[in-house]
């Protein structure tokens, strides 16, 4: 179970509760689940019941006992509890079974991974100021909420510059408009779109007028065309071309991908005459789970991330997403590499190992796309 699965999972309890008389309140649209903060309970936690106290004239904790008992009927769901004045937290069964339907969603939704249909009732007018960083914010978050069925236009207070063009940034209009409309106006970059294209080139100069939280002034110096760990735009392409040699490197070995249960390496037929501890070793859970953890956590949060970034109009949070997936990933890669070495051969921990691999590169390309930045196959 994705936590987007787990979502509609609560929202269906709710509505089940209401339709059943046990709860008297108006089903919300969405129901907000989110991985547990370290030191609480469960994998996931919800506060709807608080949410749904007020409008059903009950306790939170009552609203919660109602719908902890619909929620923990559900196929997937291991464990329900009541935390605190009304939280909501699930443990859920089977966690191989929901690493693979992550892994599974990715492979099939490619790039537009993450993209949904949650704001799919919206209408969004941005305005903004003949300013690049404004101009490339605005693109950027008019991305974001088209990526989850959002609809919307752009407006700029004057005639945009035509260098904006090579940065990707479209205006629909500009003028005085008839009506306020949202604005977009972050902290100046300090330099105009010419500038910055002549100084770092299209890509470099999108990161770090995005990287940065708008109220927060925008680092745009030569580090970002520093060819090394320590600039995060690098690492994260770097990572993402990594996980493309590792997908070449698999083919020319002649294997692909599985996404083997987390955890769980599927035994391969044991050689003729082997020996009892070889058969042993061949069948014992794969070497992975600790460093494979973090970096699925990061796969099975990014949907939700896209669309904090489109509600919240902060696609800072999805670049730094993006840098914590490159971290995770190199860890993952380092500590269990996909690919044999030397005499070994190809086994069923490989093909899990690079089915992760492979899903962390398309999580890396789909949201540096989101940003409009180019995800290089090769560096």
């Amino acid at each position: 179970m994705t936590p987007a699965d787990l979502s509609r999972t609560v929202l269906h309890a709710v509505r089940r509760a209401v339709d059943e008389d046990a709860l008297r309140a108006p089903v919300p649209a969405r129901v907000r689940v989110e991985r547990t903060r370290p030191g609480g309970s469960g994998d996931y936690a919800c506060a709807v019941a608080l949410q749904l106290a007020g409008p059903a004239a009950l306790p939170a904790l009552e609203v919660a006992r109602i719908l902890r008992e619909r929620v923990a009927a559900e196929p997937g769901v291991g464990r329900v509890e009541i935390t605190g004045p009304g939280f909501l937290s699930f443990t859920l069964d089977a966690p191989a079974e929901s690493d693979r339907a992550v892994l599974a969603a990715v492979r099939e939704q490619g790039l537009a991974y993450g993209h949904g249909d949650a704001l799919r009732d919206e209408i969004h007018q941005f305005h903004h100021a003949r300013e690049v960083r404004a101009a490339v914010t605005a693109q950027a978050v008019f991305r974001l909420l088209v990526a989850q069925g959002a609809r919307g236009r752009t407006t700029c207070e004057q005639a945009p510059d035509p260098d904006w063009v090579r940065l990707g940034v479209t205006v629909n209009a500009y003028g005085t408009p008839p009506t306020p409309l949202t604005e977009i106006r972050p902290v100046p970059a300090g330099a105009t779109a010419g500038e910055l294209l002549e100084r770092l080139g299209p890509d470099a100069a999108r990161w770090g007028l995005l990287r940065a939280a708008g109220h927060d002034r925008a680092a745009l110096g030569p580090e970002l065309l520093v060819q090394g760990e320590a600039n995060p735009l690098f690492r994260v392409r770097y990572a993402h071309a990594r996980a493309r040699a590792l997908t070449r490197g698999a083919a020319a070995l002649g294997f692909t991908a599985e996404a083997a249960p987390y955890g769980e390496s599927p035994a391969e037929p044991a050689a003729h005459g082997a020996s009892p501890a070889a058969q042993a070793a061949n069948a014992a859970p794969a070497p992975y789970d600790r460093a494979a953890r973090p970096l699925l956590d990061l796969i099975a949060d990014h949907p939700g991330v896209l669309l904090a970034g489109a509600r919240h109009r902060a696609p800072d949070r999805v670049a730094r997403q993006l840098e914590a997936v490159a971290h995770a990933f190199f860890d993952f890669h380092d500590s269990c590499p996909p690919l044999p070495a030397g005499d070994e051969k190809p086994s069923a921990a490989h093909r899990a190992r690079l089915a992760i691999a492979e899903a962390a590169g398309t999580v890396l390309a789909g949201g540096l796309s989101l940003l409009g930045i180019r995800a290089p196959e090769h560096l």
